[in-house]
């Protein structure tokens, strides 16, 4: 079945180059055809003239049978054809949103799958400050996987920021492929997430001077000066420093999908309002000591093989109102976890976005003598 997905989305991009290579080098004037009747004779091509249906069919059938990379380079191959064929792949991929796939960029700031969560590698580069989020392709933790994301972190007086980019080599608020970033208090215990784009039509850019994309009010109409908060990330003080890892509390307003909202909730919430503005609260779950190790121990299903103080997992509150409530401690929605020296784990689940957890996971760098 692969390999004639992938047969057919090679003959799709190349009919589709060759009807263009023809109409470029004029056969039209040679054999008396007008160029009216040569942009008719390739808009009614074998591939790019098929009904919307059958093409939608075809489309839709080569996103079902392939859920994960480097196999989903054919649905990408078929979105390449044209824009009408890019249109109805975009739209195919993005309406079953319960399946988490990752196709597009686009698709970063969609929630990830709903039961099998997708494994993500974190690689450090402590000289350059910068942190890259790696989708794993194999269980190895040696492998890098397929590129996702990039942050690069940097101090703006007594504040701390990670700018968030689809580019690795470009790491800058100005450039086209920002997408957020991650600003912190001077204690590092307090993070706001800010996202480039508006996360629900009428949201307002937060008016806050760290919020600010460039240094100008606007300089185009199409492009956001401001950012827009999506998520807040908090660290309890422990002053008595007493024994246990560190506790975190995250707000984050998720994207809600028309097939999740309908369907049953992942955790019973007596706020129904938060549910719908797609507000979820989310904690560390408690790990339990260990007698013989003599350790606080967390079962990470082997996702994790280093002791540190920077893994965690995080868990929905069973009471959405309330930050301090009891947490679904079954359903583990992010986990993050060290592996090396530079090399850490994010695994995450919906309704989280792969955005929304690489950012909680950048708060967990640096140290925070005042919670440990």
């Amino acid at each position: 079945m692969s390999l004639r997905i992938s047969f057919l989305s090679r003959r799709f991009s190349k009919s589709y180059r060759e009807q263009h290579h023809q109409r470029a080098l004029g056969r039209s004037g040679e054999s008396g055809e007008s160029p009216s009747s040569e942009s008719d004779r390739v808009d009614g091509g074998s591939w790019s003239g098929l009904t919307t249906d059958l093409l939608g069919q075809i489309i839709h059938r080569v996103e079902a049978s392939e859920d994960r990379w480097p196999q989903r380079q054919n649905v990408v191959a078929c979105a390449c054809v044209c824009k009408r064929w890019r249109d109805i792949t975009k739209e195919i991929v993005r309406s079953p949103l319960k399946s988490g796939r990752i196709t597009f960029p686009s698709c970063l700031k969609q929630p990830g799958p709903r039961n099998v969560p997708h494994q993500c590698l974190i690689k450090r580069n402590k000289k350059t400050s910068t942190f890259y989020l790696y989708l794993a392709l194999t269980p190895s933790f040696t492998d890098k996987g397929k590129f996702l994301l990039a942050a690069r972190k940097c101090r703006h007086g007594a504040h701390t920021e990670y700018i968030i980019s689809l580019d690795a080599d470009d790491l800058s608020q100005g450039s086209n492929a920002y997408i957020g970033k991650l600003s912190s208090d001077f204690l590092g215990t307090n993070f706001t997430i800010y996202d480039s784009q508006p996360p629900h039509c009428g949201a307002k850019p937060s008016s806050c001077r760290a919020s600010r994309r460039f240094a100008s009010k606007q300089i185009s109409p199409q492009v956001s000066a401001g950012n827009f908060e999506v998520g807040q990330v908090s660290y309890k003080f422990n002053i008595l420093k007493s024994r246990g890892p560190r506790r975190m509390v995250c707000s984050l307003n998720c994207p809600l999908s028309g097939e999740s909202a309908n369907e049953k909730p992942l955790y019973d919430s007596k706020n129904s309002a938060s549910v719908a503005s797609g507000l979820t609260i989310l904690k560390n779950k408690a790990p339990r000591w260990h007698e013989h190790l003599q350790c606080w121990c967390l079962n990470f299903h082997g996702r994790v093989t280093v002791a540190s103080v920077k893994n965690f997992q995080l868990v929905a509150t069973l009471d959405q109102s309330q930050p301090g409530g009891i947490g679904d401690e079954d359903r583990v929605l992010l986990q993050f976890g060290k592996v090396g020296d530079d090399t850490f784990t994010m695994d995450y689940r919906q309704p989280l976005t792969a955005f929304q957890a690489f950012a909680i996971c950048l708060t967990s760098f640096g140290t925070k003598l005042a919670c440990e």
